[in-house]
């Protein structure tokens, strides 16, 4: 690689170079082990082979699926992904988009989605805008206030289906145990919750607060039982508030599922290891998709790319059961 970087210098030189001294620079450079700066580059060509993830958490398995797609399909091509922690904060999404801006990463893929009425929202996305236009490609995975390409799934049908599917094994009282305040993807998901529910027939106001983690499930499951009779199902905003409720149920001695029925969404890795009832997205396929969008308009003429919507689908598992007539 050092010898044909050199040779590559030395036939874009403007001055003649005499075969003795391509033989000496090509001889020296075969020496040091000569490796060309990948910033430098990144200067002259305006773009390196750096693709920026900002997750919502780094310790959530849902964004860890996500950054290993845009890791496998970006790694082949020789390109670095750069995993970022965000903790859902507009203000470290800046601060990242600084840095991979400075970096010039040819890419970025803002895995999480956004919050209506985000106060910083005009700034994160005037950010954005600038980055497009200095060459880098921006990709959301969920919805944003910006302009962008987009992969998403339907949050909003995800959260639909899990709960027609828990009502369809003839559960009445069903729960639902929300995310994030102001997350875009809380709200969806919960209005998809509600429309399945009214659409049954049943009550959808048996709402608790939560969040994405697992201890915001098994908290929630501590005020589900403190608040009276126990529903017959339970359906958390994701995998990890659906595993927090079950281990929190199953504490108490509350049978998992002959007492309550627990569903989540996402088919995390954690979900296939208890066998949660659940809702697979395309984690991955998300990841590899953004990825391929980047690669695909790297160095091109900035050749307009589709909006894709990758499909679902229900995944029953042993944490839901018919209920006894």
């Amino acid at each position: 690689m050092s010898i044909t970087t050199a040779s590559r210098v030395l036939n874009g030189s403007k001055h003649p170079v005499s075969e003795k001294t391509r033989a000496r620079v090509l001889a020296a450079a075969e020496e040091l082990n000569y490796q060309p700066s990948a910033l430098a580059r990144a200067l002259v060509t305006r773009n390196s082979r750096i693709i920026g993830v900002i997750v919502g958490s780094i310790v959530d398995p849902y964004f860890a699926e996500i950054a290993r797609g845009v890791e496998d399909v970006a790694g082949r091509m020789g390109y670095l992904t750069m995993v970022c922690n965000a903790d859902r904060h507009t203000e470290a999404e800046l601060a990242h988009l600084q840095t991979l801006r400075d970096y010039r990463a040819a890419g970025v893929v803002f895995a999480s989605s956004g919050y209506a009425d985000d106060e910083h929202g005009g700034e994160l996305a005037h950010a954005v805008a600038d980055l497009s236009e200095r060459g880098s490609t921006v990709v959301a995975l969920a919805q944003r206030d910006f302009e962008c390409l987009h992969a998403v799934v339907d949050n909003h049908a995800a959260a639909y289906d899990i709960t027609d599917y828990v009502a369809s094994l003839g559960h009445r009282r069903i729960a639902f145990v929300d995310g994030p305040a102001g997350l875009y993807t809380s709200a969806l998901r919960r209005d998809g919750f509600e429309a399945a529910m009214r659409d049954a027939g049943l009550d959808p106001t048996l709402c608790f607060e939560g969040g994405f983690e697992y201890e915001a499930g098994y908290n929630a499951a501590l005020r589900i039982m403190a608040a009276g009779p126990l529903p017959d199902a339970v359906v958390g905003v994701n995998d990890e508030v659906a595993i927090g409720v079950m281990s929190g149920l199953r504490q108490a001695r509350v049978d998992v599922p002959a007492q309550v029925s627990i569903a989540g969404i996402d088919d995390t890795r954690p979900a296939r290891f208890v066998e949660l009832t659940t809702v697979s997205v395309p984690l991955y396929e998300l990841g590899a998709v953004a990825a391929r969008a980047i690669l695909a308009r790297s160095g091109d003429e900035q050749r307009p790319q589709p909006n894709v919507l990758l499909p679902h689908r229900l995944t029953p598992r042993n944490t839901t059961a018919r209920r006894p007539r």
